[in-house]
């Protein structure tokens, strides 16, 4: 349900209580990991033995579906559990063989022919087919199902058609399998990236002979997910899911390379604080986290340099305008907004330089591409915007609440936007605190007015920031709809002369920029802690990691 502005449901909590309860669950999921051990060399050195990686991983999962997560953090734990069609290489970006051994693609660039490995099988011991594939895909391509990361297979011949209803019968979308394992994608216009986008977490396969004894097919959240029941591809299987404390994997004894899955035991904890996670860490009681406060990065830089890494992130941190509230239906109140803010100074003075200010939506050099539009930091010109929208000084305008990540550098950054706007244009703002999946959920559902928020690069292409935005998108919940930038973005998809391509890109974010439905921040780079003996922890510009290749061991 989605709660009208002002008001909240008289059984929901507050945003305050929301915080209050979130501060207490993360203070507690910390004591108890703290409370572990008493001793950390025991228990890494016990951690050798068994082979047990130990990660923190921000926020508790919404859900375990892969066909339904939205964070990468989610996500992150998926990829141990089941194996997509293709990998996407920590070092190069480029996509690799997984589950299928190899592709085929016929000269024009509309079919693909993906082969499968005859030795892949579910946690079951059942095989894996191109059948499960193709009815995975039917799943998530079934508009009852509202899936909002659907559009990741709109490429594939009507399946944008078969999502929106428009069509019913599967038969005609361009999913076919050839045999058990040989499964066919045939493309509405050539999609040089699609092996990328086969990597991506909706392309996972799911288990019709699972998710069908709890429910239609089409059900949201239902027991499938749950230990016990969960049942995958990949290279873990699903053990132990204590809310708010724990997740636990244990090597798949049935996937396809387990002779080469050194890790026995992987064990993700939901630890949203950033402060407890670093403590937690330095306490022996984690072998990677999931960030580190940019307050700390100096100490380790100067004191533990080997355990320290700051990598990039194919990553764009913004706000989100909702566009479909007023007074901020008003593009020049947005552009102003969007132009009173000292990027460089958040960047540097707020994050300790752990990022980059972002002038643009899409990263510099993304595959390429670097857009030539962007978003100055420009005090004047934000206060006559501000008075040719009619609120000179800010004058008329409501305090804006402002939806935030509940932890410290997206509190900190807002903090500073909060002095600047106060300062330069007489605009208020409150910061709301939520956890990870409160504010997805308000976002989605356009219970907010401002929120901060991130997308970090699903492939190596312009195109998975800017798809975003068109007007049907799931992910666009800005509510913003310009009919200009949507017919650039299909042109752009329409073509495969990458020039071209880049050129339509150009001037869309052109129109993104100057409408501001969203205002960029900052870019990624990833601070966060390794202990040296983790190997093959690669560097990933798209954060996630194929826990199959790591394992433990001294240096």
């Amino acid at each position: 349900m989605i709660t009208p502005p002002g008001t909240r449901p008289a059984s929901a909590p507050s945003r305050k209580a929301v915080r209050i309860q979130r501060t207490r669950l993360a203070a507690a999921a910390a004591l108890l990991l703290l409370a572990g051990c008493s001793h950390h060399g025991t228990e890494a050195a016990a951690d050798l033995r068994t082979q047990t990686l130990r990660v923190g991983n921000a926020g508790e999962p919404a859900d375990l579906d892969p066909q339904v997560v939205m964070a990468s953090n989610d996500a992150n734990i998926d990829y141990a559990l089941f194996e997509p069609l293709t990998w996407i290489d920590e070092k190069t970006v480029r996509p690799v063989p997984a589950a299928a051994a190899s592709w085929d693609v016929s000269p024009d660039g509309l079919v693909y022919t993906f082969h499968l490995r005859p030795d892949g099988r579910w946690s079951d011991g059942r095989p894996v087919t191109a059948d499960d594939f193709a009815w995975s895909y039917r799943r998530i391509l079934t508009p009852a199902f509202a899936a909002s990361y659907s559009y990741m297979l709109w490429p594939i011949k009507n399946a944008q058609d078969f999502n929106a209803g428009r069509i019913t019968d599967f038969s005609q979308v361009g999913v076919k399998a050839l045999d058990p394992l040989t499964l066919q994608i045939t493309l509405t216009k050539p999609t040089p990236y699609l092996p990328s986008l086969a990597a991506h977490q909706t392309w996972l396969p799911v288990p019709r002979q699972v998710i069908e004894q709890f429910g239609p097919y089409d059900r949201r959240s239902t027991a499938w997910t749950r230990p016990g029941h969960l049942v995958g591809n990949g290279p873990f299987v699903l053990k132990e899911w204590t809310p708010h404390a724990q997740i636990v994997l244990e090597k798949n004894p049935f996937y396809r390379d387990a002779a080469h899955v050194r890790l026995q035991r992987i064990v993700f904890y939901p630890i949203e604080n950033g402060d407890a996670e670093e403590a937690a860490f330095r306490a022996g009681q984690l072998d990677v986290t999931y960030g580190l406060p940019a307050p700390k990065i100096a100490t380790y830089r100067r004191d533990h340099a080997d355990e320290l890494r700051i990598e990039g992130r194919l990553a764009t941190y913004y706000l989100f305008i909702n566009v479909t509230r007023p007074p901020l239906d008003n593009a020049q109140l947005r552009r102003a907004l969007a132009l009173a803010i000292d990027r460089t100074a958040i960047a540097r003075d707020v994050l300790a330089g752990s990022r980059l200010p972002a002038h643009a939506f899409t990263p510099a050099d993304c595959a390429g591409y670097t857009c030539r539009a962007g978003v100055p930091d420009d005090f004047a010109a934000a206060r006559r915007l501000l008075a040719a929208a009619g609120y000179p000084g800010g004058r008329g305008l409501p305090t804006f609440e402002v939806l935030s990540y509940d932890t410290g550098g997206s509190i900190h950054a807002l903090e500073a936007i909060q002095a600047m706007w106060l300062r330069e244009l007489g605009v208020h703002i409150t910061i709301a605190p939520l956890e990870e999946r409160t504010l997805f959920q308000d976002q989605r559902t356009r219970n907010y007015t401002i929120a901060f928020s991130a997308w970090l690069a699903d492939y190596a292409d312009p195109s998975t920031f800017l798809d975003t935005m068109v007007t049907d998108c799931g992910n666009n919940w800005a509510g913003w709809s310009d009919p200009a930038y949507d017919r650039l973005i299909a042109a752009a998809e329409s073509t495969a002369d990458n020039a071209r391509r880049y050129e339509l890109f150009q001037q869309a974010e052109a129109i993104l920029l100057d409408q501001a439905p969203l205002i960029p921040l900052f870019n990624g780079e990833q601070s966060y802690l390794v202990r040296p003996d983790v190997r093959h922890w690669h560097p990933s510009p798209l954060s996630f990691q194929r826990f199959q290749d790591v394992w433990l061991g001294p240096r």
